[in-house]
């Protein structure tokens, strides 16, 4: 378990990657969310691993990809702060309504992180679609609430994020962070 990985995790929309790069620019490490880069990748090459076409295949690119950027974290001193976390896929698996299939459990289990993790409520002021995002706000409050429960199941201690500009958020996981 790493204290120093602090995970920003939440429903799709609600200023996660915001608050991510606010945290870059005032110096800290972060880790860009898996799926963002997965969907982007596979829409350039017409793959299938994306939530609207093949979900389990996405899921298995994602975990991979959570894992790898768990392990890269570790040239990093200090804090490391990520957009998502491995307990995410447990999330995903129960946004989907299947059964979280064991390896995925265990990945969650194995590679931990800091107790405290910051989750962005809601925000229905700030929800918007882009091209990686297409779910409605109703699918982006079910993902908010699955991770609830994801990280709740697995012992973590969720913070909710003040709906605040990304200044008032950004100091807001500084002081609870440290």
């Amino acid at each position: 378990m790493s204290n120093r990985y602090v995970v920003i995790t939440g429903g799709p929309g609600a200023g996660k990657t915001t608050l991510l790069d606010s945290l870059r620019r005032a110096g800290h490490a972060c880790i860009e969310e898996a799926g963002r880069q997965i969907i982007q990748d596979q829409l350039r090459i017409g793959g299938q691993a994306l939530h609207g076409a093949d979900s389990r295949l996405y899921a298995e690119i994602t975990l991979s990809w959570e894992i790898r950027s768990y392990r890269q974290a570790s040239q990093h001193t200090g804090p490391v702060f990520f957009d998502r976390g491995i307990p995410d896929l447990v999330g995903y698996y129960l946004l989907l309504g299947w059964p979280v299939p064991d390896h995925v459990a265990a990945a969650a289990r194995q590679f931990r992180y800091h107790r405290r993790v910051f989750i962005a409520p809601p925000w229905p002021e700030i929800y918007a679609n882009d091209s990686e995002r297409n779910q409605d706000f109703t699918e982006a409050v079910r993902t908010h609430d699955a991770m609830v429960s994801a990280y709740t199941q697995l012992g973590y201690e969720l913070s909710a994020l003040p709906l605040s500009d990304v200044d008032s958020r950004r100091a807001f996981v500084e002081r609870l962070a440290g």
